[in-house]
């Protein structure tokens, strides 16, 4: 059942993505005007499969003045004028684009697995177009290929929330289809650990899946796990007990990255630390603070559980004390909810997956796909960074991962015939 409260919580600013809302704004006018919903009363109305027709052909029709205008805006990009472009006007948050977005192409293409020109009752929905808009990247990647590099998020993307990737999980075979066919693999993670062990406890199904597979060395050479969002690097390596490497800083860190001093990593580590346990004592909350060579963060002691808002709120809380901070100005860093706990991490993933670009030779950020399920917010989404970096995909599940990655196998077959 949907309760006020719930309805009321939705539409609080920071759980919102604007330029989804507003093509969910856009929808809902042909909806409303060729949904014909008295159809169901009325036996001599028109038939369903026209009324389909005609709404299919307006949402479409919308879609692609949609890709026009984001067309305008990558034009404005490229001139140096972004803020000047009349999406940036008409949506104000919206950030650069790395390729153009197919959405034409992809609303019919989700049109025949969703049906949503079929609906009557129920308007095109913000999952609908969060899918449409993966699609869309799907196939401007595809047919402006090859596609690189693609980077997972781990929990929630790969597997289940607080599971690890075991053998039997549909998406290793999906993954090393990708590897197959060239595209590297970067696990771009905010588990934050030094040992390989521990990476190895978590993605041993893929590990063990690379090292036994057909693929040639150098193929399972490409894939890389980068740690803490962007601090621990670790490549394959099929003669190590755990299959991962771990690869020193000063083989991978960004010039930007030599900038961040120790003595400023401890400053913000300690200014959030000291803001994580003034929220405990204000929310009586039961929590254990853990410190990490990068991180900090709150867990719940045994047997607790956080609540969905108390979290959201201590993430909303430490990441304006650090915005305004000092060190907050000079040091980038990663507030963000797990689920069942708050971390802080110095660096994003926008600098993990510049890492990973870095690592495989200078891989541009129109032929890489960040694939995550943290997008809905800056405030508390860690994936929502890597768009800064590379084109991304916003999955809701592990099986929105498969379906994504089968998707793009099928339009690659597709483009593949086409160009022959």
């Amino acid at each position: 059942m949907t309760t006020r409260y719930r309805v009321e919580y939705a539409l609080k600013t920071h759980r919102r993505d604007q330029l989804i809302e507003w093509i969910k704004g856009l929808l809902a006018v042909p909806f409303v005007l060729h949904s014909h919903p008295t159809a169901v009363f009325e036996p001599d109305g028109e038939p369903v499969d026209k009324q389909a027709n005609i709404a299919q052909r307006r949402y479409a029709e919308i879609m692609r003045d949609v890709e026009e205008i984001i067309n305008d805006h990558i034009n404005h990009q490229k001139m140096g004028k972004p803020d000047r472009s009349k999406l940036k006007l008409l949506v104000p948050s919206v950030a650069n684009f790395y390729t153009a977005l197919a959405l034409h192409d992809a609303f019919i293409w989700q049109d025949k697995r969703r049906h949503i020109s079929h609906r009557r009752f129920v308007p095109p929905s913000f999952n609908d177009i969060r899918l449409v808009l993966n699609t869309a990247q799907a196939m401007s990647l595809v047919r402006g290929g090859p596609l690189e590099l693609v980077t997972f998020d781990g929990d929630v993307t790969l597997y289940e929330d607080g599971m690890n990737l075991k053998p039997e999980n549909p998406v290793i075979p999906k993954i090393l289809q990708l590897m197959r066919r060239g595209s590297k693999i970067g696990i771009v993670t905010a588990a934050g650990y030094t040992e390989a062990e521990r990476y190895y406890e978590r993605l041993a199904g893929l590990l063990d899946a690379i090292q036994t597979s057909d693929l040639p060395l150098e193929s399972k050479q490409n894939l890389m796990v980068m740690g803490g969002e962007s601090n621990f690097c670790f490549m394959f390596d099929g003669d190590s007990p755990d299959m991962l490497r771990f690869v020193p800083r000063e083989e991978w860190l960004l010039k930007e990255m030599l900038q961040w001093h120790e003595s400023d990593i401890k400053e913000l580590l300690d200014l959030a630390e000291a803001s994580l346990n003034d929220t405990i004592r204000n929310f009586r909350m039961e929590a254990l603070v853990v410190r990490k060579e990068r991180a900090v963060g709150i867990i719940p002691k045994d047997g607790q559980k956080f609540c969905r808002e108390t979290l959201e709120e201590t993430v909303l809380i430490v990441q304006k004390i650090l915005e305004i901070s000092d060190v907050g100005q000079r040091l980038p860093f990663c507030a963000f909810n797990g689920g069942n706990d708050v971390f802080v991490d110095i660096g994003d993933k926008s600098w993990g997956v510049l890492a990973c670009q870095r690592i495989f030779g200078g891989i541009d950020g129109s032929k890489t796909l960040h694939v995550g399920d943290q997008f809905l917010s800056a405030n508390g989404a860690n994936d929502f960074k890597a768009r800064l970096a590379c084109t991304t995909a916003w999955i809701a599940n592990p099986q929105e991962t498969c379906q994504l990655l089968d998707e793009i196998a099928e339009l690659d077959e597709v483009h593949q015939r086409k160009t022959r």
